[in-house]
């Protein structure tokens, strides 16, 4: 999975002054490494990882490739890869299947036994004849948001049928759309009294009666549980639904407002519990407002009005020139506290784990030579 590089949406209001400070304070250990730890090719980090605490109180970790496997373990300092794929993709090559390649992106349980889980699923048509004649991953690249869920704990994952789409295009994928575009990357779910609120991208669109601004859009529900109950932010109100355009024609496209300062998806959001501020932590290259390439992070209070980015931990990033790298590429950051209050990880305290994966490049080609890494990171938020 390529984290999808979009314009910045234009400035709105921050949160001012900045509300929280982010420090790392050790060295990276590693969780995993591909080389020694994958039980395939297929076993490298590809997103941002995500955890939750099961029935029973272990912990399962996903942000592995598309076929999904999940790092289980008593804790987070105790991982390891369980060879069982959990939802695998079917690579097929009509789109209105939804079954091309899909990640395992988000996750919410109450129980530890009933999963939800929110898939950034990939239609990559440059490998279908016929489908793209660009025959290039980003001209061809058509994304929806969907949605599976587990009965047991996360030990296996299966979607509907017909597949239930909770963010997409209000069209179909065309042959010759030369662009990336639909809804890519949810952070991680997160709680706020009876709601769940997660952000998502989008790489916009234009049609008619229907301009859609590139952004990273704020979805929230009440009961992750049925998927088809995700609404999107307008600037007014939580509203608008994006359904699947392959059921049903879209006669009236709704909009979602983008929120926030985020040139592209956000690894991760979570909430301080002792102040109740909400953290975000996102990659970002050099240029476009960003001084340097590398982890950013900004807060909030209340999910929309974000304050101004500042660097965490500074690096090339899979937005960068893998052609200049000298050094490995970093990706996918989030914020794992092991103290974490809630199930699902969506809190923290004083301290977290920066969780992200490291790439090695060779010539100008990003390798499945991956590490999976963590780092602590101090964290004050000021009431």
């Amino acid at each position: 999975m390529a984290l999808l590089l979009i314009i910045p949406p234009p400035a709105r209001a921050a949160a001012e002054p900045p509300l929280s400070a982010l420090t790392l304070v050790g060295p990276p250990s590693i969780v995993f490494k591909a080389g020694r730890d994958a039980c395939d090719g297929a076993d490298v980090p590809d997103a941002p990882a995500r955890a939750f605490r099961d029935a029973a109180g272990a912990v399962a970790v996903f942000g592995m490739h598309y076929r999904n496997r999940a790092l289980r373990g008593p804790d987070l300092d105790h991982l390891k890869l369980d060879c069982t794929v959990v939802l695998d993709s079917g690579e097929k090559a009509d789109p209105a299947a939804y079954d091309d390649r899909s990640w395992i992106t988000a996750t919410w349980t109450e129980d530890g036994s009933r999963v939800a889980a929110l898939l950034h699923h990939e239609y990559q048509a440059n490998e279908h004849p016929g489908r793209c004649p660009a025959g290039a991953y980003m001209a061809c690249w058509y994304n929806t948001i969907t949605a599976a869920a587990s009965t047991d704990g996360g030990r296996s994952f299966l979607r509907q049928s017909p597949p239930v789409v909770v963010a997409g295009a209000p069209f179909r994928q065309e042959v010759g759309q030369g662009r990336h575009r639909g809804f890519f990357n949810p952070s991680n779910i997160v709680a706020d009294g009876r709601w769940r609120y997660v952000l998502a991208s989008t790489t916009g669109w234009d049609r008619p009666g229907s301009d859609q601004e590139a952004g990273v859009c704020l979805f929230r529900s009440d009961d992750p549980a049925d998927p088809a109950r995700w609404r999107a932010w307008t600037g007014t109100g939580f509203t608008a639904a994006f359904p699947d355009p392959y059921r049903k024609a879209v006669q009236r496209p709704e909009t979602c407002r983008p929120v926030g300062p985020f040139p592209g998806p956000v690894g991760a959001v979570v909430r301080h519990w002792g102040t109740g501020a909400w953290i975000a932590v996102f990659m970002a290259k050099a240029g476009e407002g960003f001084a340097k390439s590398g982890f950013y992070w900004t807060s909030s209070r209340d999910l929309i009005a974000w304050d101004t980015p500042r660097l965490l931990l500074e690096g090339a990033t899979l937005y960068d020139d893998p052609c200049k790298a000298t050094v490995p590429l970093i990706a996918y950051p989030s914020l794992l506290d092991p103290g974490a209050k809630g199930r699902n990880f969506d809190d923290v305290g004083d301290g977290a784990l920066l969780t992200y994966a490291s790439l090695r490049v060779e010539g100008c080609t990003i390798t499945s030579d991956r590490d999976l890494l963590r780092r602590p990171v101090a964290i004050r938020v000021w009431p």
